[in-house]
């Protein structure tokens, strides 16, 4: 697993279109229980259920479980203080998020590069 600080080395998100709960949990560094807890606690995440209860995340649900986790790994925030941070649409502080939608563009580019050649 991840050290926290290494938000930056996550792997890509792979271009599909639902993700599993262990998919997620290897794609953002985070335990499945982590997650179901999380779900609890911010209602943005909402992964859609299936057959046995089985969850299903969407693309943007990866998102911004990698922003949630930065809120509370990097940045320090309290569950609640990420709650209200991701509420309030603040995007001053989202420089951690940008990092790793720049470098995640940045690898998904190379990848391309070295198809083209």
């Amino acid at each position: 697993m991840l050290e926290p600080s290494n938000n930056n080395e996550l792997p890509v998100i792979p271009e599909k279109r639902y993700f599993t709960i262990g998919e997620v949990s290897e794609l953002c560094g985070v335990k499945p229980h982590v997650l179901r807890y999380w779900e609890q606690e911010f209602t943005e995440l909402n992964p859609v259920k299936r057959r046995g209860n089985r969850r299903y995340y969407q693309r943007h649900e990866v998102l911004m479980i990698r922003q949630i986790r930065a809120l509370l790994y990097e940045q320090g925030y309290t569950i609640g203080g990420a709650r209200a941070h991701l509420m309030s649409g603040n995007v001053k502080d989202d420089s951690a998020r940008t990092q790793l939608l720049i470098h995640q563009m940045r690898v998904e580019l190379e990848e391309i590069l070295e198809l083209l050649k």
